[in-house]
Formats: structure tokens, C-alpha cells, sequence
């Protein structure tokens, strides 16, 4: 059994929709292929961005089909709250969820295909000097974000799209599946930079500038982001033996 959820703007792809299950595996660019697999596909003149997510473990398959919304489904429902609040996000066009014997199997998210080119991988090595400007805007996007009550839970390089669009950097949020809304506290807010890459001068302008932008005190700002991204980084160092060679320290 397959299931389809369509955004209403989107109808008029429903053919194309329904063909995905089908047709996903021969056609499209592979952009992204690890846990799950990202293509950009073209319907009717428009890029679309398709992520189909893996089959979950036979455990996981029981609780996204009775207990818990599956990530695709998610990552359908939240662009809209972000969009409303006025945060870019790529828009939702469907989701699509293959069932066999009551449990789910593939499923996937279909979005516009996002515009931006740039991604916060960039920024491993570069000195805090040459991305100051883009740094600054961030931090103080950070704090709109996180004083609308959106809480960004895979706040990650590659989940940051962002370009200049008439002297002015604009940030768009992608892989929006894992999200929390709510109040975001100081602590909680410092440590959702602890997945970012740079050296320490970048993250110390980070935590300057969203102090400044939400009013706390800048020193203890300084001290936790840089506490949250050392704990961060020590548990992913042990988890993956051929770690990433980032000055982080």
C-alpha cells in the first residue's frame, strides 16, 4: 500500500508524485547517498529535491507506524510553521509512505529544490576574518529563530543553505525533520551550535553576537558554547575513529 500526501499548491505534480515509488531508482542526480538518498528531479519545468528515507529496523518500523510520526511526515508538516513564522525553508511539495503488512517501509519527502548554493561546510578552516559578515547575520538569525521558539535539533554545516541576495545574507534550513518549538533558554540556545565546524575565534563571535542579540551575558555565553562544541566533538571523536581533521580545539 502506498500512501500520498500532496501540499495543495502542488496538485497539479500529482502524476509525478505517484509515479516516484516507481521510477526513483533510474531517474534523477544523486545529490546525497548514505543512511538515506537524496535526488534533484525536474516535473514540469520545476527542480524538485526527493529524499527518500531507508527501511527502518524491523523495531523502528513498529513505532513510525503506530507510535510516532515518521521523519518524512515531519519533515512535510514542519515547513509550514517555519514559512508562517517567516523562516526560509525549501517549500513542501508531498509525502509519500510505502506500507507492507501494516508497517512502513520506504518513504519519502519531496520539497522545492533550494536556490541557495553556499552551506556552512565552508567555514572548517577559514579565518574568522574573511567570513565575519556572514558569522555576525548568523548568529543573529540564531536568535530570531530561537526567540520564535524554533529549536533546530540537527543544527549542522550541510543543514545551513545560505547566500547574499543584495548585500544581505539570507539563511534557508533543510533536513527539518528533527525540530522542537518551544521556549529556548541560554544554555539550551549555546549549545545548538556545538555541531558547527571552525576555529575557536569563530564560535567566540558567535557567542558574542547572539548574546548581544538576546541580552545575555556575553562571557557566560562564551564559556557554554565552547563547553557544548568540545563535549560535542569529544563523544563524535569516539564514535568515529576517522574523524574529520577540523582545528576544533
Amino acid at each position: 500500500m502506498i500512501k500520498y500526501l500532496i501540499h495543495p499548491d502542488y496538485e497539479y505534480l500529482r502524476p509525478f508524485i505517484e509515479s516516484l515509488p516507481a521510477v526513483f531508482e533510474q531517474e534523477g542526480e544523486v545529490i546525497y547517498t548514505g543512511r538515506n538518498l537524496i535526488k534533484v528531479m525536474q516535473a514540469e519545468g520545476l527542480a524538485v529535491n526527493v529524499k527518500r528515507y531507508r527501511k527502518p529496523s524491523l523495531f523502528n518500523r513498529i513505532v513510525y507506524s503506530f507510535f510516532r510520526a515518521p521523519k518524512g511526515l515531519r519533515a512535510f508538516h514542519y515547513p509550514g510553521r517555519l514559512l508562517y513564522l517567516g523562516f526560509e525553508t525549501p517549500h513542501p511539495i508531498a509525502y509519500i509512505e510505502e506500507r507492507s503488512g501494516g508497517l512502513i517501509g520506504y518513504s519519502y519527502f519531496v520539497s522545492v529544490q533550494s536556490g541557495y548554493t553556499q552551506n556552512f561546510y565552508q567555514f572548517g578552516h577559514i579565518p574568522v576574518e574573511q567570513c565575519r559578515q556572514v558569522i555576525t547575520e548568523f548568529a543573529r538569525y540564531t536568535a530570531r529563530l530561537h526567540e520564535a521558539g524554533i529549536y533546530h535539533r540537527d543544527y549542522s554545516p550541510g543543514n545551513i543553505l545560505f547566500d547574499k541576495v543584495d548585500g544581505v545574507y539570507h539563511f534557508s534550513l533543510v533536513d527539518i525533520n528533527r525540530m522542537s518549538f518551544g521556549t529556548v533558554g541560554l544554555r539550551k540556545g549555546c549549545a545548538n551550535f556545538a555541531r558547527l565546524w571552525g576555529q575557536t575565534p569563530l564560535f567566540t563571535l558567535l557567542a558574542d553576537e547572539y548574546a548581544a542579540a538576546r541580552n545575555f551575558d556575553r562571557n557566560l555565553c562564551r564559556k557554554l558554547v565552547l563547553k557544548y562544541r568540545a563535549r560535542f566533538w569529544k563523544r563524535y571523536r569516539r564514535r568515529h575513529p576517522v574523524y574529520y581533521q577540523l582545528d576544533i580545539e
